[in-house]
């Protein structure tokens, strides 16, 4: 499997499943509250993706005013783009336009500095795309459609997790564009594991293949920092599984030293073992990059291990030093997960801290 970001898919439909209506007006599917929702889901993403149709149909900003913009990234084939949309005038993020071979060239000299514009391949190639973006340090990826592209994601089984919101009316209108067009999909059932009512709205939260697993396992990882003894410093849980998902070691802060941090704890359990080679840690806690108690940091033992896989739920923030294991983990060319949605119970845990006792 190629190196790719987290797929977040993100779509609000009618009843009867469609994403608009056939007026010249877009269609407001969502409810206040969820469109609150939406923009802090935005500001947890690496980049934010629409296609060149929704760019031309909505002229979407794609901004977030709960944290920094994400990287705006869209997908054409025709090149048929407008610069003067809001796409490529708001914000400072960067922006990126996916184009099928045959259109690079006259995009790029259209767009000029505005956006950079990358060959994807005749006809694009999807997983080139999420390929490229993952190199960019693109580690989470946020999907708002339309049709064309849930269609496609779906349909190439590299979405992780869906967010869909349903609205209590009808379109009726069989020109309309819906949430997703036909497709070679994959078969199986995606896990539910969150609904909730928003205003008028529901909101349902699935996750598909992997991403079920690394939520289980985060979990047990967050639930391990329970175990640690009273501290001056983070409290974090961590867990090491197989290639086949096998639990091979857990750790949690000062487990057996006060100075234990938890991925060092699990790790040591283990010493050098073969099946680290396909392994995956999960940590509460982003794995740090600069410690005082001890001279090798949690992504130093990470990395001389081999472990080419890091699930984690929360940012280290900067509380004794400014974190980078994340980014120091994708430089090296680990795959790096980030579950934000889990980030909470991993702040509680740790209340104890300068700064966060109001978290």
């Amino acid at each position: 499997m190629s190196k790719r970001p987290y797929v977040l898919a993100s779509a609000a439909m009618s009843l009867d499943g469609f994403l608009d209506d056939t007026s010249d007006e877009r269609l407001l599917l969502s409810s206040a509250e969820d469109f609150a929702r939406v923009d802090q889901v935005r500001a947890g993403a690496d980049a934010i993706l629409v296609g060149a149709n929704t760019i031309r149909a909505d002229n979407p900003g794609l901004r977030s005013r709960s944290g920094p913009d994400p990287v705006k990234v869209t997908l054409t084939v025709s090149g048929k783009l407008d610069a003067g949309t809001k796409f490529f005038t708001t914000g400072d993020a960067a922006k990126l336009v996916y184009a099928a071979s045959a259109a690079v060239p006259s995009l790029a000299s259209q767009l000029g500095g505005l956006a950079t514009v990358v060959d994807a391949g005749d006809p694009p190639d999807l997983h080139r795309i999420l390929a490229d973006l993952a190199d960019r340090g693109v580690g989470r990826l946020m999907v708002e459609g339309g049709s064309a592209i849930h269609t496609l994601f779906f349909a190439e089984d590299v979405v992780d997790e869906l967010h869909l919101v349903i609205a209590p009316f009808f379109v009726g209108e069989p020109d309309a564009p819906r949430f997703v067009g036909a497709g070679p999909f994959p078969q199986g059932r995606m896990t539910l594991v969150e609904t909730r009512q928003l205003g008028d709205v529901v909101f349902a939260r699935y996750l598909a293949g992997q991403a079920v697993v690394d939520h289980r396992r985060l979990g047990e990882a967050v639930a391990l920092a329970d175990r640690c003894p009273p501290s001056s410093t983070f409290r974090v849980g961590a867990v090491i599984t197989d290639a086949d998902d096998n639990v091979l070691a857990t750790g949690y802060s000062g487990e057996t030293d006060p100075h234990d941090h938890a991925e060092e704890a699990a790790l040591a359990k283990l010493g050098a073992d073969s099946r680290l080679a396909g392994a995956t840690i999960y940590s509460s806690l982003e794995p740090c990059s600069e410690r005082a108690s001890r001279p090798v940091t949690c992504t130093r033992h990470i990395l001389d291990a081999g472990i080419p896989r890091v699930v984690f739920a929360w940012r280290e923030p900067d509380v004794f030093v400014h974190a980078q294991g994340a980014e120091l983990l994708r430089a090296a060319g680990r795959e790096v997960v980030e579950i934000p949605d889990l980030a909470a119970a991993v702040r509680r845990a740790n209340r104890h801290l300068p700064g966060l006792a109001e978290e």
